[in-house]
């Protein structure tokens, strides 16, 4: 894909994903097309092997829009990155395609390994906001992160994480169109535990109660047996 044609590919994606750009020329100034600009010559300089230079161009674009992309990073179609202060990507990352992260997102190593140390993000995944990925482990295609969850091991494909550290909570095995990139309403797994908990509660509470009535009511025929007893 030409240069000309990757800035039209990228107005179009980030007009898709963000009803806040009303016009093409907006798009200019999102901190999203910025990086990936500076991102595209970075990384065609790694490639080549100038490291240094590849790093130089890497980390204007830091300053610029507050993002950092490694350049050696590989970063698939359709990236998209929502708001995206804060947001760190790692030198052996690589992220598949229509992948969408938002604000304060890291895709990082453990700082234990060395070589592939940094996640692999499947196709059609969504990273909510404040999300960790630290690790050399793959997301599953059409997956999503719940925001703050910090993940450190494969997650299936199809699957809903949330939570620290991360857990799968939902599995559905099935594509995730763009529409349906919601950060907010994802299982909540400590709700569900004490929600499970006050029904087995309430549960044992009912059978006291129950059993406590079959104990007055054997008390109380014992107590008439034993009145009819001793009237005879």
């Amino acid at each position: 894909m030409g240069f000309i044609q990757s800035i039209k590919e990228e107005i179009r994606i980030i007009r898709e994903r963000d009803p806040a750009i009303h016009s093409n020329m907006e798009v200019f100034l999102y901190p999203s097309f910025k990086v990936m600009i500076y991102y595209r010559m970075a990384h065609k300089m790694y490639l080549k092997g100038h490291y240094f230079l590849a790093r130089w161009i890497s980390q204007k674009g830091v300053r610029k829009t507050g993002i950092e992309i490694h350049p050696g990073a590989q970063i698939g179609k359709g990236f998209f990155i929502d708001h995206g202060n804060g947001v760190i990507i790692g030198e052996t990352t690589i992220i598949g395609d229509n992948v969408t992260l938002y604000q304060g997102v890291t895709l990082g190593g453990t700082g234990k390994e060395h070589g592939k140390r940094h996640p692999t993000i499947g196709n059609n995944v969504m990273i909510s906001t404040g999300a960790k990925v630290l690790g050399s482990f793959k997301i599953g295609d059409n997956s999503k992160i719940g925001a703050g969850s910090v993940v450190l091991e494969e997650v299936p494909p199809g699957s809903t994480v949330v939570g620290v550290p991360g857990r799968v909570v939902k599995r559905n095995n099935r594509l995730l169109p763009q529409e349906e990139l919601d950060q907010i309403n994802l299982p909540d797994p400590v709700r569900e535990d004490i929600a499970g908990l006050q029904r087995a509660n309430a549960e044992l509470t009912n059978r006291l109660i129950d059993l406590e009535r079959e104990i007055r009511r054997h008390e109380v025929a014992l107590s008439l047996q034993n009145t009819q007893t001793k009237s005879n």
